[in-house]
């Protein structure tokens, strides 16, 4: 769960069925490789098996929102978790790719009725990066993945009450 004070704490349980894709990004690799570590250990220990995970990876975090809604729209996944680290630089460079691969990945969840979680870390500096990808502010990766089980475990509670959405 995460160490986030703010943050009420769950029982969480993964369906046994459920299916979860992972794609992250290579660019800034050592940052989002421990994103990655984070949300494969946090599977693990909420009962979900290796090959109820499908993991691809992209070039950067631009690459995002198209290849989350491509895993989405394959109907073969209860949640798609997109991890990537846009580090701020000397240019307005940051700014577009922050922006385009969250209001992407937004729009990406919003087409396809799929929970798509934005594990995207967006920071001043690589320290930053650090300290969200395994350091004092515990792992992201992790946190995305716990919000992928708790949104696959909202979409079958609403399907239990009766309450149905088309996906498109």
């Amino acid at each position: 769960m995460s160490d986030d004070p703010n943050q009420p704490q769950k029982e969480v349980k993964a369906p046994a069925d459920a299916r979860f894709a992972i794609v992250w990004s290579r660019f800034n690799h050592a940052v989002v490789h421990k994103l990655l570590e984070g949300a494969n250990a946090c599977f693990a220990e909420h009962g979900v098996s290796a090959d109820s995970v499908h993991v691809v990876e992209v070039p950067g975090a631009w690459e995002l929102p198209y290849a989350a809604q491509k895993l989405a729209r394959s109907g073969r996944f209860d949640a798609v978790i997109a991890l990537g680290a846009v580090i701020r630089g000397g240019t307005p460079h940051f700014e577009y790719v922050s922006q385009g691969a969250s209001l992407g990945l937004m729009r990406a969840a919003l087409d396809t009725d799929v929970p798509i979680i934005f594990g995207v870390l967006t920071t001043n500096d690589d320290i930053q990066a650090f300290e969200r990808a395994g350091g004092k502010h515990g792992n992201k990766g992790r946190d995305a993945a716990l919000t992928a089980i708790e949104m696959v475990m909202f979409d079958r509670k609403l399907a239990e009450d009766g309450i149905t959405t088309k996906r498109p």
